[in-house]
């Protein structure tokens, strides 16, 4: 396809798989689009595995890698100890999670017994010096970061390599702090997408950040709800050169994506995500569940800012996980995973390759029918 984002990374097709699966990667980029592999969580040891496999089976096609750094967060320090952190933890906060649990026959008395290990998968400058200098020696094509512009050591390396920087935003005035950064492609997220998002919709914001940024040298890739072809199109028509996609993924048969939280999924309505700052403290998009409800409820306590509210809910999440894949049905009702509002078109387990070949399709026959428009 003729697009700057097929130019820039060296793809058949401008869509991107964000996933934390290197299966899904591997089949992403092999089909003509771009894997890029959710970092967040991996220290360099399991990144350097990780890295190293996907070398191995992409057959030399292009992919990239997704760190977050946030620009702000309440603990930057990497040396801040698991005994500080935390400190900085309210009681209140750890007995509302036991008390869910507690109410889906789950027991507690152990959910907090280890303390936290630094700041989970959000980095602190020096953290994400040891990761980006392990992305670096592998043949990535791309390098993008969540929530804020990339820090120095990020930009300068990229641009030793030759490497693309993407950043993830959504808002214009952020679009236009990432542009002016120098960074080259602004993926541009509405509030329907899964994860970290704002409140500005995918149609709204897309245009918008276009118009804004047109006078820099930048590509735009549109996120938010997009898992088909026909809304990848309705992206570009409006100015994006290509689509970021994350929740599609999730559901694919090669996705490493629980079977409990696979079969929510599949089932979802598009009404039934919420988007909330229970799970780390910024708003993101989840599946809705028991556990979501109560922290909206109006005796909730208010969330820890990043990265601390993560040392509440992650200990609590991953045991109701652990539990739920066993059979527990309380901890399966209380399962909840990061997913857009696009989740209402995810009706069936596909591979990750046909899903590529769908898109393809799917925006070839949307681009007809708009041109039929003009005959």
């Amino acid at each position: 396809m003729k697009s700057p984002i097929c130019d820039l990374l060296g793809i058949e097709f401008p869509l991107i798989a964000f996933t934390h699966c290197r299966d899904v990667v591997c089949e992403v980029s092999k089909a003509g689009g771009m894997g890029v592999l959710g970092a967040a969580g991996y220290g360099p040891e399991q990144l350097e595995i990780e890295l190293n496999w996907i070398d191995e089976h992409i057959d030399g096609k292009p992919y990239g890698v997704d760190l977050i750094v946030p620009t702000s967060m309440a603990v930057r320090d990497d040396t801040t100890t698991p005994e500080e952190l935390d400190a900085m933890v309210p009681d209140d906060l750890r007995d509302f999670a036991r008390g869910i649990l507690a109410r889906h026959n789950i027991d507690t008395g152990d959910l907090y017994a280890e303390r936290a290990r630094g700041g989970g998968g959000f980095l602190g400058e020096s953290r994400a010096a040891n990761i980006l200098d392990v992305a670096f020696r592998h043949p990535i094509k791309l390098i993008a970061n969540a929530l804020g512009v990339p820090p120095k050591y990020m930009l300068e390396l990229a641009k030793t390599h030759g490497v693309p920087t993407a950043a993830l935003v959504g808002a214009k005035q952020h679009a236009l702090k990432q542009a002016e950064a120098g960074v080259d492609i602004l993926v541009v997220a509405g509030t329907e997408a899964g994860g970290h998002c704002g409140e500005v919709s995918t149609m709204v914001l897309v245009p918008e950040v276009v118009e804004a940024v047109r006078d820099f040298d930048i590509a735009v890739l549109a996120a938010g709800g997009i898992v088909t072809g026909r809304q990848m199109a309705a992206c570009m028509a409006m100015g994006a050169h290509g689509a970021w996609t994350g929740s599609v993924w999730l559901t694919t048969t090669e996705a490493e994506t629980s079977p409990v939280i696979k079969q929510k999924l599949l089932s979802a309505q598009s009404s039934q995500t919420v988007r909330s700052r229970s799970r780390t403290g910024k708003y993101s998009r989840q599946i809705r569940s028991p556990w979501t409800d109560a922290w909206e409820s109006d005796d909730a306590p208010d969330p820890l800012p990043m990265p601390l509210q993560s040392l509440v809910s992650e200990p609590a999440l991953g045991k109701v996980a652990r539990l739920a894949e066993s059979g527990h049905e309380g901890a399966k009702q209380l399962a909840t995973w990061w997913v857009g509002q696009g989740v209402g078109l995810m009706n069936q387990s596909l591979s990750a390759k046909q899903v590529v070949y769908d898109f393809m399709e799917d925006y070839l026959a949307a681009s007809e029918r708009l041109q039929k428009t003009l005959e």
